[in-house]
C-alpha cells in the first residue's frame, strides 16, 4: 500500500475548509451536515469545479464512484421553487481518504443540460447514460450518450415525477405477427400503497 495513503479520515469539517479554499467563488455553497460535505455549482462552473476537486492536492477525489439525476418537482410536497432538475456526483479521495457530494441544477427545465465529466473520470459514461435515460438530461460533451436501461422505442423517461407510473406503452408478443409489438396500456390506473407524510425531525433528523 503507497506509504502516503491517510491513516484515517480527516474530519469533515477538515474537508469542508480544504475544499473552500480549492473553490473560492466558483461554488455556489459548500455544505456540511451529518458528517457530509455538499458543494453546490452553477452549470457553467460545473466542468471546472469538477476539475479541481480532482487535481487540487488538498482534495484529490481521484474516483467518481456514483451520478444521478434528480427530479425535483415534488420536493418538500410540491413546495420547491428552484430548477428542477439537478446531477448529483460523489467523489472518493482514496489518497487522502475523504468524501465529498457535488450538486449541479440544470438551468433549463425543458432542456435540462449539463457537462459532461467523461473527460475528467471514465466512470462517469454508463452513469449519464442511466441520467439521461431515465431522467432525460442531457450531458454535452458525452461520446455516446444513448439509452442504457430502457429500450430505443422507450417513450418518455421513466424517473421523471410525472411519468405515469404504468407507462405509456406495453410491450406483448403477437403471435400472429410472429414478433414483439407495442401498444397503448391496458392496466386500470390504481394506488395501493398509502403515502406517508412523517412530522419533522422525525427520528432526530433535522
Amino acid at each position: 500500500m503507497p506509504s502516503n495513503l491517510a491513516a484515517a479520515s480527516p474530519a469533515p469539517e477538515a474537508t469542508r475548509d480544504a475544499i473552500v479554499a480549492a473553490l473560492g467563488d466558483k461554488a455556489k455553497r459548500v455544505d456540511l451536515k451529518l458528517g457530509e460535505v455538499t458543494v453546490i455549482v452553477s452549470a457553467a462552473n460545473y466542468l471546472e469545479v469538477a476539475r479541481i476537486l480532482r487535481d487540487d492536492p488538498t482534495c484529490s477525489f481521484e474516483q467518481l464512484l456514483d451520478l444521478c439525476g434528480v427530479d425535483y418537482s415534488e420536493y418538500k410536497m410540491g413546495e420547491w421553487d428552484g430548477p428542477r432538475y439537478a446531477v448529483t456526483s460523489h467523489f472518493l479521495s482514496v489518497t487522502l481518504n475523504q468524501r465529498v457530494r457535488l450538486r449541479v441544477f440544470a438551468p433549463d427545465d425543458e432542456l435540462p443540460e449539463v457537462d459532461s465529466l467523461v473527460d475528467l473520470w471514465s466512470s462517469a459514461n454508463w452513469f449519464e447514460r442511466e441520467a439521461f435515460d431515465l431522467y432525460g438530461i442531457v450531458f454535452t460533451g458525452h461520446m455516446d450518450l444513448r439509452r442504457i436501461l430502457t429500450d430505443y422505442g422507450f417513450i418518455g423517461h421513466p424517473f421523471r415525477k410525472d411519468f405515469p407510473v404504468s407507462g405509456e406503452v406495453e410491450m406483448i408478443y403477437d403471435a400472429e405477427k410472429r414478433r414483439v409489438i407495442y401498444q397503448p396500456v391496458t392496466i386500470e390506473p390504481r394506488e395501493i400503497t398509502p403515502r406517508i407524510i412523517r412530522e419533522e425531525k422525525y427520528g432526530g433528523l433535522q
